[in-house]
């Protein structure tokens, strides 16, 4: 978990004070003085603005796993066609798959089958107020961007949900980056899971870009997981926020 003491606290605040002054001003720009609640609800309206405009999207990803432990090294990769229609929802296509049969179906092949799961289940997942609590501790540059950083505890233990930092751009109150753990973890033998996830803009929109989780074995060894989204062909239309920046 990531709860800073008071002391921390108010360090982050007074260099997130110190940083907002330097954020150029004009169209776009950020809005030093808004609440972690105004970023949330923010974020919310333009999301849905996002999604709203996003008719289909298709990619090629490339995912891997490998596993040392025991002197034992394991590994495999698959790459998985994603196709997104906005009326029918993601369809996932394996193109190609290598490496131990094992990982392949135990760990690949459920991380596909879980994304599908979370996808039909938009709402409980979703990083909203519904969902988290939300602190905001400081601000940051990311590729030359300014974003918010965010806490983020879950209300709930689900599996799909997380505990840990986001990075809001600041601009377009975007999701950029995510570090983060489960906030319920998926198997006794697990001691404990760390994800970074990463967005890019394409177009008018911020999409997955890597995602690297690395695992910690209770028995011994760590296993990292990897994907590698590839690069989006997107079919849109206008894009409107309501009531938004």
């Amino acid at each position: 978990m990531f709860l800073p003491c008071n002391r921390h606290f108010f360090a982050a605040a007074a260099v997130f004070l110190m940083a907002a002054s330097a954020w150029p001003q004009g169209p776009g720009a950020a809005q030093p003085a808004l609440t972690a609640a105004q970023i949330v609800d923010q974020m919310q309206r333009h999301n849905q603005a996002r999604a709203s405009a996003l008719k289909h999207y298709q990619s090629v990803r490339h995912y891997q796993v490998e596993y040392r432990g025991y002197a034992v090294k394991l590994a495999a990769e698959m790459d998985v066609e994603v196709n997104f229609d906005a009326r029918a929802g993601k369809s996932f296509r394996i193109v190609k798959q290598s490496g131990s049969k094992v990982l392949g179906e135990k760990v690949l092949k459920r991380a596909v089958d879980s994304e599908k799961e979370a996808s039909q289940a938009q709402e409980a997942t979703a990083l909203t107020a519904a969902n988290y609590r939300f602190r905001l501790v400081g601000s940051e540059n990311l590729g030359g961007r300014p974003a918010y950083v965010l806490e983020v505890e879950p209300l709930t233990p689900s599996k799909f949900l997380y505990r840990g930092r986001v990075w809001v751009d600041a601009a377009e109150f975007a999701l950029v980056k995510i570090d983060a753990e489960p906030a319920k973890n998926p198997s006794f033998w697990i001691a404990r899971t760390l994800i970074r996830q990463s967005f890019a803009k394409t177009g008018d929109f911020w999409l997955p870009q890597e995602n690297r989780s690395e695992t910690k074995v209770r028995v011994g060894g760590n296993a990292v997981f990897a994907i590698d989204y590839g690069t989006y062909r997107i079919e849109s239309s206008r894009m409107e926020p309501k009531g938004g920046h």
